[in-house]
């Protein structure tokens, strides 16, 4: 009998296959590694629960931040994941949007997403304040994050 390499499961919030690879827009991004229905659930990403105060005194101190802050009080970090999903880039024109539900990350498809697309939400507010270029390239393009 033929060995045949263990699949990598994902895990069980994680709805859809994704890849992560190199990004047009920035760094490493997250793209569809299968067809992603719309209005469906893509998945979400797990970190470290820690106090908005601290999340805003790592945001200082990292060139890339991964934290989004899912309360008043309580914001999660990122940087140590291995969820896919947190290489997620911004775009002007998301096909994807994210979501905070009891304090998780998720993220759900604005429109059907074809195998290979980059997975981008809009970032909305951000410690940037809008002085950090946009690199999204998507027509009307807001110009800074």
């Amino acid at each position: 009998m033929a060995h045949r390499p263990a699949s990598r499961e994902r895990a069980p919030y994680q709805k859809y296959a994704v890849e992560v690879r190199a990004s047009a827009i920035d760094g490493q991004g997250v793209f569809a590694a299968e067809p992603i229905t719309a209005a469906r659930k893509i998945g979400e990403i797990r970190g470290e629960a820690i106090s908005v105060t601290e999340a805003r005194i790592r945001a200082t101190r990292h060139a890339r931040v991964m934290i989004v802050e899912v309360s008043a009080e309580r914001a999660i970090d990122f940087r140590r994941s291995t969820d896919p999903m947190r290489y997620t880039n911004h775009s002007c024109r998301p096909n994807a949007r994210l979501d905070i539900r009891q304090g998780r990350v998720e993220f759900y498809a604005l429109r059907a997403i074809a195998p290979g697309e980059e997975i981008t939400v809009n970032y909305g507010p951000t410690h940037h304040d809008g002085k950090l270029a946009c690199r999204c390239g998507a027509p009307g393009c807001a110009g800074w994050i």
